[in-house]
């Protein structure tokens, strides 16, 4: 019995071990694990950063699955960051580091392309590549996973959008990959009103020097920012040039995408489920 007794204390001593060592372990076992990679405009860290409650992306999707009523409880683990594109994610070790080996994932979502745009060499030749490479990577990693490829909202002005977007359904398309394509819903929501979706991040120094007192309440950072998540400012500072220049999203832009990602998974969710009974 003491044998018994030390061994049961050491496998439990084990387990214990193990968990701590593994931080980034699905927050809830028993539930549907989604995964989102991306850039600044997936991640939200300005918005987390001015409401810290959220709801963020991730709480979003999540709540609107279980709104649903008939789909399976959801995790959505986002690890998506601001100014990484593909090749960044992969050489700086974040992918191995936090997103190889996380247990269990279901789904994830890939949504890069517009830092690969800014900062990838050769860009319509190594986007691609690096591109098939991480789906590779995660198909070996999480091999019971839907890998799906996302479309990028409409940060640049349309022609570029369209020519980032087409390389990302090439992929798709060679990976025989389902493409969630958020861009349509965005550019639609952004036609109601074209600045309601985005927050505003204007240098103090470029406000008039009357109103700058006015304005720092809402002002941080080197060199001093004035952001702000809604239109509230709109109407001292709205007819400065490049006072709607930001094109990130606020909550409201999450809440587009949250919304549209929800519907798009819905029905995977119940296929899945049906197919399982």
């Amino acid at each position: 019995m003491t044998t018994l007794r030390r061994s049961i204390r050491l496998l439990a001593l084990l387990t214990f071990m193990s968990v701590l060592s593994s931080p980034l372990r699905a927050e809830h076992e028993g539930k549907v694990q989604i995964l989102i990679l991306g850039d600044s405009t997936a991640e939200g860290s300005v918005p987390r950063k001015l409401v810290k409650e959220g709801p963020h992306l991730e709480d979003v999707i999540r709540q609107l699955l279980a709104a649903e009523g008939d789909l399976p409880p959801c995790n959505v683990i986002n690890l998506a960051l601001s100014g990484e594109y593909i090749q960044r994610l992969v050489d700086s070790g974040r992918y191995e580091k936090l997103a190889s080996k996380l247990p269990g994932l279901d789904y994830i979502f890939v949504r890069y392309g517009l830092n690969d745009n800014a900062r990838r060499e050769d860009f319509a030749i190594n986007f691609p590549k690096d591109f098939h490479a991480l789906l590779a990577r995660l198909r070996k990693d999480h091999p019971s996973a839907m890998l799906i490829p996302m479309t990028v909202i409409p940060y640049l002005d349309p022609p570029n959008s369209e020519r980032v977007n087409a390389l990302i359904r090439q992929v798709a398309e060679k990976e025989k990959l389902r493409i969630f394509d958020i861009y349509p819903r965005y550019a639609a929501e952004l036609e109601k009103g074209p600045n309601m979706l985005n927050y505003r991040r204007f240098p103090l120094a470029k406000i008039p020097e009357k109103l700058q007192e006015f304005a720092k309440p809402f002002a941080s950072g080197t060199p001093t920012t004035v952001v702000v998540m809604d239109n509230r400012l709109d109407a001292h500072f709205g007819h400065l040039p490049g006072w709607y220049g930001d094109r990130h999203p606020n909550l409201a832009g999450y809440h587009v995408i949250g919304d549209e990602t929800a519907k798009f998974l819905a029905p995977i969710l119940r296929e899945r489920k049906a197919k399982v009974k």
